[in-house]
């Protein structure tokens, strides 16, 4: 008997029925393939053909705007009225408005000094603001820090509060809702919100409260994210190409057209007015930011975007913290367009202009037709057409538009051009999770309120030891994703059928993108060191 004989060994009855199956599954697809499969796939195709020059409309036409605002100078100096504050010998500090700042928190051990330090910096007359902390903190130990914190500054002359609420409910909306309701935030003009991360320079004040003050339809002035940590590992860097065009583009364009631009949560200031005009703090999503935003839009409202001033924070280090924050950002708008649209569409203090824009441009292809599109065209159905010849995808929608939209949406940070491959794969990845999260926000699936705070590290130079001794440590259990490495499963097989069978030639892509999805599968993209 041969090793290699089989016959050997399986029975030749088995053998002809196992022979049977394969010819009777073969003959059915084969049956299914030209009346279901290729249709179904030639729609698919062709709805994401679609969104696909939607998507490539929209980066297009924010490039123009962005272009003519550059070439033409459209600064918010130019647009809005701006003048210094000046010192009145007569009346003193009382020609001060008085200003909020508010600093939301929770167990947050590694930043709660770097922010409460820089709030008590902020540069302006000592008895016109009051600094509120708004502590949510579980840990009784970090609590105690926390208060401890605020009693030194507050023993240095600043008007500091340190508040507590026996519960988190609305997590930080909830929070920042308690804290509007203290009796000496009524004497307040104006409020300044910072993340626990976030470090405002001195002289934050100083440049966004004349805008506010001499501009009375004003009633929010946002400063741009600068990431102190964004050399640290490659993950950072891709997470610095994706924001970076959100803030040098797309808050820019909808600042300049007067159009809308969504509130980032922090780094901005708000009229208390306004603010409470537009109903205050919800928490019927995760994004309890854009919530406001759009509310106080629809009542006429402007906002002013200011890319000059930057406000240090801090990105997502760790793979798993990235996850979790994408996740809030995915599915809180698509949650709220469902329960907005319609108060859109019918509202009459805004025009249709602004209407189009805010449904159309900011929820639809920014929030939903963006995540969806990348995940399943570039990770899904173009791989598919690899098993059925008789579907195509012109050469114009699966090389041209992409290529033109990855070039608009890398020139924001130009210092990271050659990592353009990376974060081409690196953005496919993260889309699985984000397309999971829009249709959850859409149908208001179980995960629909999940709020996890993402996990910040604070001083880097002084933690990095920390921080690599925790890399050495690989937990199976808590790094395997199966859902990437499913998907990276997918496209390697794929591969391995276009390389031997296929016509398509897109065998290089898809073992690039499967290993992409096998190495964020494995847990290892917060790992990975290199950063130039």
């Amino acid at each position: 008997m041969e090793l290699g004989d089989s016959s050997a060994v399986i029975p030749d009855s088995f053998m002809g029925y196992r022979d049977d199956i394969t010819m009777q599954m073969s003959m059915i697809l084969d049956q299914i393939r030209a009346p279901l499969i290729v249709p179904v796939l030639r729609l698919a195709v062709y709805i994401c053909l679609t969104m696909s020059v939607m998507l490539f409309v929209e980066r297009v036409y924010m490039g123009i705007v962005i272009s003519l605002v550059k070439l033409f100078g459209r600064k918010p100096e130019k647009r809005f009225k701006w003048e210094p504050m000046k010192d009145d010998i007569e009346h003193g500090n009382s020609v001060y408005p008085m200003v909020l700042v508010q600093i939301p928190m929770y167990n947050e051990r590694e930043v709660y000094q770097l922010s409460i330090g820089a709030a008590c910096g902020l540069s302006w007359p000592s008895d016109r603001i009051v600094i509120q902390v708004l502590d949510d903190s579980t840990d009784p130990a970090i609590k105690d820090l926390v208060e401890k914190e605020c009693s030194r500054w507050a023993s240095k002359g600043i008007n500091i509060k340190y508040e507590i609420r026996d519960n988190r409910n609305g997590y930080k909306a909830g929070a920042l809702k308690e804290g509007m309701k203290k009796s000496y935030v009524k004497s307040c003009d104006y409020v300044a919100i910072f993340d626990a991360d976030f470090q405002p320079e001195p002289d934050y004040l100083w440049r966004t409260v004349p805008f506010l003050l001499h501009n009375p339809k004003l009633a929010l002035v946002q400063a741009r994210w600068k990431f102190v940590n964004s050399d640290e590992c490659l993950m950072t860097r891709m997470q610095e190409m994706s924001l970076d065009y959100h803030f040098t583009v797309e808050q820019e364009v909808g600042s300049s057209t007067y159009a809308f631009f969504g509130f980032n949560g922090t780094a901005g200031i708000w009229r208390i007015s306004a603010l409470s005009e537009a109903g205050g703090w919800k928490d019927r999503t995760t994004v309890e930011d854009m919530d406001l935003a759009v509310r106080a839009s629809l009542k006429g409202w402007k906002f002013l975007y200011l890319g000059s001033l930057k406000v240090k924070n801090e990105l997502p280090s760790t793979f798993k913290a990235y996850r979790y924050q994408q996740h809030r950002w995915s599915c809180g708008p698509a949650n709220l367009f469902r329960k907005m649209a319609f108060e859109i569409m019918t509202n009459k203090n805004v025009t249709l202009w602004k209407k189009v824009h805010v449904i159309y441009s900011f929820f639809v292809v920014r929030k939903i037709v963006a995540h969806i599109v990348t995940f399943i065209f570039y990770c899904v159905i173009l791989p598919a057409t690899v098993f059925v010849p008789e579907v195509t995808v012109p050469k114009w929608g699966a090389v041209y538009i992409p290529s033109i939209i990855t070039l608009l949406n890398a020139v924001g940070t130009p210092r990271s051009l050659h990592l353009m491959v990376f974060w081409i794969l690196f953005e496919n990845v993260m889309s699985l999770h984000r397309t999971k999260a829009t249709f959850i926000g859409l149908l208001e699936g179980g995960r629909v309120n999940e709020w996890i705070v993402t996990e910040k590290l604070g001083d880097l130079k002084a933690k990095s030891a920390t921080k690599t001794s925790k890399k050495l440590r690989f937990r199976f259990g808590d790094r395997i994703h199966v859902l990437e490495l499913g998907v990276g499963m997918y496209l390697f097989f794929v591969g391995c059928y276009d390389v031997f069978f296929g016509k398509n030639h897109y065998y290089l892509y898809l073992f690039a993108q499967a290993i992409a999805f096998f190495i964020a599968g494995l847990g290892q993209i917060g790992t990975i060191v290199p950063n130039s």
